[in-house]
């Protein structure tokens, strides 16, 4: 492409090749070193004066260096008198923390946008962000594309029985981007949430910790003390209580009674705690079909354990719920801090993959883990933006072969960050049969060798096209649609 060059930091020279290589050219010259006292150098070899500049740098294990190489050669592109800067980051760094997560958080993806809009960027190429919503921080075109395609693409070419098969999600934040998986190949999508488990103490230390409960619990008791004696032939599953957490989720995993199946002096009390109708708007009763998919396990220390499994975790509520009313009430949700709540109560601030593996090798908790979905004798696709730690990965796909009973396992992700010893663990771990990632991320070639289960598909056809699109201003949709073959 006349007038174009494409310079590569130090994170990803290989993708870099291949994206020019793609395109017909070479790597634009540039000496990329640091002092003795760990300062960047850059020194572009090539005049950049009037010309449509592309950098190349995507997230490494010594991610601030990279950032800091990234934002020099913006830099020294701009005073080199190029025309337009486009930066193209595969993977943009600090995305995960693209919002408040306490009340003196730093939302530092704002920041490093910031950052790249002063050094002079005109343009962003990425792919999958980690939230959609940051193109706003930036104050030029962002182009968010997407590995989807690809990996729809690869699962038609290369797993056998895929139209029988269950796009699920490991965590509740991650259903949108299952369904539209799922909706692309026209599969059905599950979803497995981890909760810590409830204690069970005494009333009074439940009215401090769980105030919703307490007042519920009464009632739950007896609609199911009039149903045992009243009626009691009856068994379906039926419309669940919305509102109500004792009766919607049982210990005991038993099932719930709708309030059409509850005697009347009952029923009006559960009509009040649903907020809706006994019937829909078009006069037929509510029927919940799917409420059997419903499979919850025990996860202690990352791993799915047998139901008799005895328990290391202390409850909440035995633990603080004693004879002193002092201690109780100062345990209770009144003044204990709500992280979950913390900036408002949206309960949007989620934890990062470093706070969530923390918890789950807790061995002083214990987990609830459900699955929502039939996956019994299916193959099963568990997807995410990232693979980063372990542990939730490992406890989805223990979850859905061990109690959902699934036929196989793929764990499908667009950036392979894998931190620390990630890959082994993965590589180990019996329930998962294949790692699909994309090169996104630099991968080392020895970590990619000793992992059989690893598949890494190539960027650098989509990054490439996007590239030529962006320099001769074409339209770049068709890289979002699907190539059905």
């Amino acid at each position: 492409m006349r007038g174009t060059l494409i310079f590569s930091g130090s994170s990803c020279p290989a993708l870099t090749g291949k994206v020019c290589e793609n395109l017909g050219m070479t790597p634009a010259d540039a000496e990329l070193t640091q002092f003795s006292n760990g300062e960047t150098s850059v020194r572009i070899l090539t005049s950049v004066r009037e010309k449509d500049v592309f950098v190349v740098q995507s997230g490494s294990p010594k991610i601030n260096d990279t950032i800091m190489e990234l934002l020099i050669m913006i830099s020294a592109c701009k005073g080199g008198s190029a025309s337009k800067i486009t930066a193209v980051l595969p993977y943009f760094p600090y995305s995960r923390q693209s919002k408040k997560k306490s009340h003196r958080g730093a939302i530092t993806a704002r920041m490093l946008a910031n950052l790249l809009g002063v050094a002079g960027v005109k343009h962003i190429i990425t792919v999958d962000l980690h939230a959609s919503q940051m193109q706003g921080f930036f104050k030029c075109p962002v182009d968010n594309l997407h590995a989807e395609p690809l990996i729809a693409r690869w699962i038609r070419q290369n797993v056998p029985d895929w139209k029988e098969a269950v796009v699920v999600s490991k965590n509740a934040g991650g259903t949108k981007r299952v369904t539209s998986l799922a909706d692309a190949l026209k599969l059905n999508f599950g979803m497995v949430t981890t909760d810590k488990k409830r204690g069970n103490g005494n009333m009074t230390g439940s009215m401090l910790l769980n105030p919703i409960d307490a007042v519920l619990d009464p009632i739950g008791e007896q609609v199911n003390e009039a149903v045992e004696h009243e009626e009691p032939s009856v068994s379906n599953i039926t419309q669940p209580i919305a509102g109500t957490t004792s009766l919607a989720r049982r210990p005991n995993g038993s099932s719930m009674h709708s309030a059409k199946s509850l005697p009347s002096r009952l029923r009006s009390s559960t009509s009040a705690l649903d907020g809706v109708d006994e019937e829909g708007e078009d006069g037929v009763e509510y029927n919940d079909q799917r409420a059997h998919e419903v499979t919850q396990a025990r996860l202690v220390q990352g791993h799915i354990v047998p139901d008799d499994f005895e328990s290391p975790a202390v409850s909440a509520a035995t633990s603080v719920a004693g004879d002193d009313p002092m201690t109780m009430s100062h345990a209770s949700s009144f003044f204990a801090p709500q992280h979950h709540a913390a900036l408002g109560g949206s309960g949007d601030a989620a934890e990062s993959s470093d706070e969530e593996e923390e918890i789950l090798k807790d061995p002083k908790v214990e987990h609830m883990v459900t699955l929502v979905g039939d996956v019994k004798n299916r193959t099963v696709f568990i997807v995410d933006d990232m693979i980063d730690k372990p542990g939730s990965w490992i406890a989805a796909a223990e979850t859905v072969v061990k109690r959902g009973l699934a036929k196989k396992v793929y764990c499908i992700a667009t950036h392979a960050v894998f931190g620390a010893d990630c890959l082994e663990q993965l590589q180990d771990c019996d329930c998962i049969d294949h790692i699909l990632v994309t090169n996104s991320y630099p991968i080392p070639e020895e970590k990619a060798r000793n992992a059989s289960k690893l598949t890494v598909l190539d960027l650098s056809y989509l990054l490439a096209e996007a590239i030529r699109r962006n320099h001769y201003g074409e339209s770049i949709s068709p890289l979002f649609q699907h190539i059905m073959e």
